[in-house]
């Protein structure tokens, strides 16, 4: 049995003039002037961030930002991150213009109490995804490791704890004091309510494009839930599993055999499944000159796609989510990004809304359900907002996520890791 640490285990009264190595999710887009374009996941590490250096901490934070080959990239740099933490944090973040290097060293050390500097990003050093020991020595020494009284780690960064990387496992292994931040606390409470003694009933809304990437999470979900919903273009391959005419619409052909065994599963377990009753479907996404509303027993005709779900399909999701008391939700309706097809994501959104005043706790995962939310203007309404994509559904599939591993202890050793 292991328990995650927090910052009581740190002892926030014993923390004024100790270093810490703070892994953030700072993986936030970047306009093309390089500015912030969406500042979400930094205000998300505020709480923690705030509380550490309010107690007098000097802190190093590290994240990543993009996709870089391994190398500086400038069009990733953090630069503009470190300068956003600081309009919103209150409070000056000198940024280091290295990972490891000369300026990394002289930015920790410089470190007055309360003081926070920000690397540059993680992966323009290789030795980040590989988890290479050297990196994550030289990371670790910022702070001080190794047993040193000084050093400690600190992980807030939910959106990376399915990867095993340097700065989220090779780090954290070379402190005794480490624990999660606020935010990494609060995801796996959470997530973990989902899988633990959820109130029924338990509902999961699943939509996006394919059922590929959510195959482990409904396998593990599945004998748990009272009701399965399914939206968007993973219930095009659902309808075609069923014999439905989809015509020109996505559908996961290699997937069909996987549909009907998961229609079987659910059957047998006395999982209620809802797909669409009715489609909007066009003959072209981009420029449609033809939108019409199909039932799905007559099947979508020739020369259209189908990218949302219809009126009955909207109010039948909704009386059903309307009945139960914990919903997870990943994965648009449709095609949100493009209206007309942005109806059936805003219905449920709002559906989940009226859901949660009637006292049903809500969890919403994923970049494109978030964003779907925060577009349906719903997402503070919303129960539990989850930072990371990959990372929630690999956490609700059963999986342990290293992240989470490297800053969990076992029972039996807690008071020796406070």
């Amino acid at each position: 049995m292991t328990r995650l640490l927090t910052l009581e285990d740190l002892g926030l009264d014993a923390l004024h003039g100790r270093r810490i190595f703070v892994r953030v999710d700072f993986n936030v887009p970047l306009a093309d002037d390089g500015s912030v374009a969406d500042a979400t996941r930094i205000e998300e590490a505020l709480p923690t961030l705030t509380e550490l250096s309010e107690a007098g901490a000097r802190l190093v934070l590290a994240s990543h930002c993009g996709r870089p080959k391994g190398e500086p990239d400038p069009r990733y740099s953090l630069r503009p991150v470190a300068e956003k933490t600081a309009e919103l944090l209150g409070r000056p973040v000198a940024f280091a213009a290295d990972v490891v290097g000369d300026e990394a060293r002289a930015a920790a050390a410089a470190l007055e109490p309360g003081g926070l500097c920000l690397l540059e990003n993680l992966r323009f050093d290789p030795g980040e995804k590989a988890n290479d020991p050297e990196l994550a020595a030289r990371l670790a020494a910022l702070v001080g490791a190794d047993g040193e009284e000084s050093g400690a780690y600190v992980d807030d960064a939910f959106g990376t704890a399915h990867r095993a990387h340097a700065s989220v496992v090779g780090v954290a292994e070379r402190f005794r004091r480490r624990a999660a931040g606020r935010l990494l606390a609060r995801e796996v409470e959470a997530l973990g309510r989902l899988l633990g003694e959820p109130e029924r009933p338990f509902a999961a809304l699943l939509g996006g494009a394919k059922i590929e990437g959510k195959i482990d999470t409904l396998d593990n979900l599945l004998p748990r839930l009272d009701l399965l919903l399914v939206g968007g273009g993973m219930a095009n391959t659902f309808l075609a599993a069923e014999g439905r005419e989809m015509a020109g619409s996505l559908v996961e052909r290699d997937r069909l055999d996987l549909a009907r065994e998961i229609l079987e599963r659910a059957s047998s377990s006395g999982v209620e499944v809802v797909l669409p009753q009715d489609l909007v479907v066009a003959d072209d996404l981009d420029a449609p000159g033809r939108v019409e509303t199909v039932d799905v027993s007559q099947g979508v005709p020739d020369g259209m796609k189908a990218f949302d779900v219809g009126p009955k399909s909207r109010a039948a999701f909704a009386k059903e989510l309307a009945g139960a008391r914990t919903i997870f939700w990943n994965g648009p309706l449709g095609v949100f990004e493009k209206p007309p097809f942005d109806a059936g994501t805003r219905a449920v959104a709002e559906a989940l809304v009226a859901a949660g005043k009637e006292g049903a706790f809500s969890v919403i995962g994923g970049g494109e359900t978030v964003a779907a939310a925060r577009g349906a203007g719903v997402l503070d309404s919303i129960g539990h907002v989850s930072t990371g994509g990959g990372a929630s559904l690999e956490f609700l599939a059963g999986a342990t996520l290293p992240g989470v591993a490297a800053v969990s202890t076992e029972d039996s050793t807690e008071e020796e890791a406070s």
